[in-house]
């Protein structure tokens, strides 16, 4: 394709793949050209170690677009580059390349000559998304879900060797990357971006990277990634005020920057920034082969009076607060990414009722596949909290969720952000003494995977880890030496197998089709029970005493038949009690629960158990 019509395109906003066009390109010389848009600058000097970082010499020439730079230079692959630009007011701004497939980080903000990753073939993203197949992610942070004694970080090479086995073993489906896109402060978690088509240098080469990822798919694993379009960082080597002026970041006062981040925020609905953000994302799921992406802060981009006081936001043209030009990037991000990929998948980190997050565009919808339900985490927590003796008070928490939960296809996430910011780690925040710590835990991972919706925890929770997640350490697998942490882990290992074999836990997430309650409203025993059900006509019954107290003959409407408990979280070999020595329970002629049978079955304390009918 010609610069010119590359240029319309990328100007339009229709350049899905201007990476191909911008940044750093080997040539058929051997030379490598350099492409930069800059449509404020006076002159641009590319400076480098090929030159010895002479600021005079290198001068780029300017495009027929008037806003683009171009220079044809010879350089080797792994040499450092930057973009000296100067304004018209003589300032001289070192800039990285938007664009660079590699940084020099952490030694400098340097962007680093680089191949493009050649294409990676990944059927499953040619075959559309199916909804009824098990999702069970591992949320993780390549930074520290390991170090070594020194505090240094495992590469993406040990990672390998470690990470996959680890996860393969552990029984996930998916396994999802908090922001690899290259980011210069650790503690921004990734969610400050400065490189949007580079995998963080710190554990390592992109090829490396790429090594890591086809490792978890030969091992049947999927792979998604955090993904950052909503707002950018303030380092001065990055996109900010990129060419003197706002440029990739909305102009306007009201719409340019997020004061609780520090942070610019884009300017959705202009072209050029359209077209960076779409190939990011086109970029990593083509090279590396990525499944997924799932996009942070959405309701960031939705609302212009998000992070906002009261009347500080100009309305839209309607008079209401929704960002429209943020909504059409979300619909064409999504449409191009569906018609290029229609395997892969979209997940939206969005906690407010927006409607239609995941509905087709072509419905009226954001078209994601997928929503974290941050309702049901921020309400189960809260219950689960509480002191069983006063959880009477609070039983809408546990049962709210339902009357929204086949609104969106949702994502039950336990995160990251449950566990840091004195919140507590998933096992600390259980009330009472130790060993009832573990049984809240066990018991709430269990009504998790009974609950409507794909799952999502952080590492760290499969082993009852005390400590909150730090980003400059690892998680504490060291605990394992010990007896109870070392039977959580074998059951989350087995709840993930149990989960991924038992067709009734995903095979119907979204309709009430799969799912029937047979106990909604016994606050004062703190118990629920409820039926899942598959599209091939198989159930599961899922029972679960909150109390702090065993129930012994417990009532429960149910179909005639012998039932068999299948899963129990009160095990001795999970570190529970073993209180209940019976197995299977017959009903009896009793009307119940809008059932003309009743399944009487004894249930120790903090216990969720699964059973299935045998005849």
């Amino acid at each position: 394709m010609s610069s010119y019509a590359e240029l319309e395109k990328f100007h339009s906003g229709q350049s899905f793949k201007s990476y191909e066009f911008f940044g750093c390109h080997r040539q058929n010389d051997g030379k490598y050209i350099f492409r930069v848009w800059a449509p404020h600058a006076c002159k641009i000097n590319l400076i480098g170690d090929f030159n010895n970082w002479n600021e005079t010499s290198d001068q780029m020439e300017r495009l027929p677009d008037g806003e683009s730079f171009e220079i044809s230079t010879a350089a080797e692959a792994g040499q450092r580059y930057a973009y000296l630009i100067s304004t018209y007011d003589g300032r001289q701004l070192k800039k990285s390349d938007p664009y660079a497939f590699r940084t020099d980080i952490p030694n400098s903000f340097y962007s680093v000559v680089s191949d493009q990753i050649k294409k990676v073939d990944n059927k499953s993203l040619e075959i559309a998304t199916d909804y009824n197949l098990p999702v069970n992610i591992y949320e993780v942070s390549l930074l520290s879900w390991k170090r070594h004694d020194d505090g240094s970080y495992f590469t993406y090479e040990e990672l390998e060797r470690e990470l996959v086995p680890y996860i393969k073993d552990m029984g996930y489906t998916h396994v999802e990357f908090m922001p690899v896109t290259e980011f210069p402060y650790d503690g921004s978690w990734g969610y400050q971006v400065t490189g949007y088509f580079a995998p963080t240098a710190r554990l390592g080469t992109p090829e490396q990277f790429l090594s890591l990822i086809n490792a978890f798919h030969k091992n049947g694993i999927k792979v998604i990634m955090d993904w950052v379009p909503a707002h950018f960082p303030k380092d001065d080597f990055g996109l900010y005020e990129f060419d003197g002026q706002p440029l990739y970041e909305c102009p306007l006062w009201d719409r340019m920057e997020h004061s609780g981040w520090g942070t610019r925020r884009f300017d959705f609905g202009r072209g050029e920034v359209d077209s960076f953000l779409l190939s990011s994302a086109h970029y990593f799921i083509e090279k590396f082969g990525i499944d997924g992406l799932r996009v942070d802060a959405v309701a960031s981009m939705l609302y212009l009076d998000y992070d906002r006081d009261f009347g500080d936001f100009t309305p839209n043209k309607y008079g209401d607060n929704r960002n429209l030009e943020a909504i059409e990037f979300i619909k064409k991000f999504n449409s191009v990414l569906k018609r290029e990929f229609p395997g892969v998948l979209t997940v939206a980190e969005e906690s407010t009722s927006f409607d239609g997050v995941t509905r087709k565009v072509e419905e009226g919808g954001l078209g994601f596949d997928y929503k974290w339900n941050m309702g049901w985490m921020n309400d189960v927590l809260f219950y689960c909290r509480q002191d069983p003796y006063f959880r009477n008070h609070h039983h809408v928490k546990i049962t709210f969720s339902l009357m929204y939960a086949f609104n969106e296809r949702y994502v039950l996430p336990l995160s990251h952000d449950e566990v840091v910011h004195v919140k507590g780690s998933i096992v600390n925040k259980m009330p009472g003494e130790y060993a009832d710590k573990f049984a809240g835990e066990r018991e709430l991972l269990a009504y998790m995977f009974a609950h409507p919706g794909k799952k999502l925890n952080f590492m760290g929770y499969e082993v009852a880890q005390f400590k909150e997640w730090d980003y400059k350490a690892g998680i504490e697998f060291f605990l394992t030496s010990y007896e109870k942490h070392a039977k959580m882990q074998q059951f989350v290992k087995d709840l993930n197998h149990f989960y991924s074999d038992c067709t009734p836990l995903y095979g119907d997430d979204f309709d009430w089709k799969g799912f029937e309650w047979l106990v909604v409203d016994d606050k004062f025993n703190n118990m629920i029970a409820f039926n899942r059900y598959a599209p091939n006509g198989e159930s599961l019954t899922v029972v679960v005493n909150f109390s702090g107290v065993e129930h012994k003959g417990y009532g429960i409407g149910a179909e005639k038949g012998k039932y068999r408990i299948v899963f129990n979280t009160d095990e001795k070999k999970y570190g529970g009690n073993g209180a209940l020595k019976k197995k299977v329970f017959y009903t009896r002629k009793q009307t119940s629960h809008g059932k003309k049978y009743t399944l009487f079955v004894d249930i120790p304390k903090l216990t969720c158990m699964y059973l299935i009918k045998e005849k």
